[in-house]
């Protein structure tokens, strides 16, 4: 299993030291997140978060947990996502779902709210990045986007494209037939029990998922303990997730992230998962 930390305090400088210090303490990838308006947040752009964490990074994988196409133009968001593939070496992958529509961003601003024009526009952004992203000329024809062939050069250094990762809910074919076909599922549930019939939808219609690269992300928060930490994380490599991102949404500090960062990633020792 892979271990993954998301940076919630701090600017893009925070960041990306934070960034840089996990790196050196073996953690797999360091995300930031992508918002508009929340609340009393403060919220930075994600690219430019991304920039600045790829620039002082040479291995960990990088993303914002989780992009919502659906507020943006994804001839836009080809170009973001290709200079950031680029700026890192190939280390971007990119985790998308509706959006959280507390966001300012969203109803305030005229953006759609409503979940079947959001999942329809991140249908759609999902076809046209991979077709833009191939560098080959690509057109498009959509109930919601349509433009004549064009060709974006350069393409990312990942191919055939950037690894999409999609927010998907157990009990919901359709969310969960949308992750199924890109390249990993971003699990909401709160135990590791709740992987179970997340893995059993795999199993049936994507049955080589465990093989072919397909990763399973679950999220959580470990203390600062490395023993303790593993301790949470082994049932979630069992129940068959491949990678975890540290996550503390309440009101941390970048002192404090750097603390549990510099601890080092939970652990799982690959005897320790009994994945089929």
């Amino acid at each position: 299993m892979k271990a993954g930390f998301l940076v919630t305090a701090g600017g893009p400088r925070e960041a990306a030291e934070l960034a840089a210090v996990a790196e050196a303490a073996g953690w797999d990838g360091v995300f930031t997140w992508d918002g508009v308006a929340i609340g009393e947040l403060d919220t930075y752009d994600p690219w430019v978060v991304l920039a600045a964490m790829a620039m002082r990074t040479e291995r960990v994988t990088l993303g914002a947990i989780v992009t919502p196409p659906s507020r943006r133009r994804p001839w836009k968001l080809a170009r973001e996502t290709m200079s950031i593939d680029r700026l890192s070496g190939g280390r971007l992958v990119l985790p998308v779902g509706l959006g959280a529509v507390d966001d300012r961003a969203f109803g305030n601003v005229g953006e759609p709210t409503d979940a079947r024009t959001r999942a329809e526009l991140l249908d759609e952004t999902l076809a046209i990045l991979d077709g833009l992203w191939s560098g080959e000329p690509f057109a498009f024809e959509g109930r919601h986007y349509r433009f004549g062939s064009m060709t974006f050069r350069p393409p990312p250094i990942q191919q055939p494209r950037i690894p999409i990762w999609v927010v998907a809910v157990a009990g919901s074919d359709r969310s969960m037939a949308r992750a199924a076909r890109w390249d990993g599922l971003v699990s909401q549930v709160g135990e590791p029990d709740g992987l179970a019939p997340i893995t059993a939808w795999l199993d049936r219609e994507r049955p080589a998922w465990r093989a072919d690269g397909f990763e399973l992300v679950a999220q959580g928060r470990t203390p600062p303990d490395a023993d303790e930490a593993a301790a949470i994380v082994r049932p979630w490599a069992d129940a068959g997730a491949t990678w975890w991102i540290d996550a503390d949404w309440d009101g941390a500090t970048v002192s404090a992230q750097r603390t549990r960062i510099e601890v080092g990633p939970p652990r799982v020792r690959a005897s320790d998962q009994r994945r089929k």
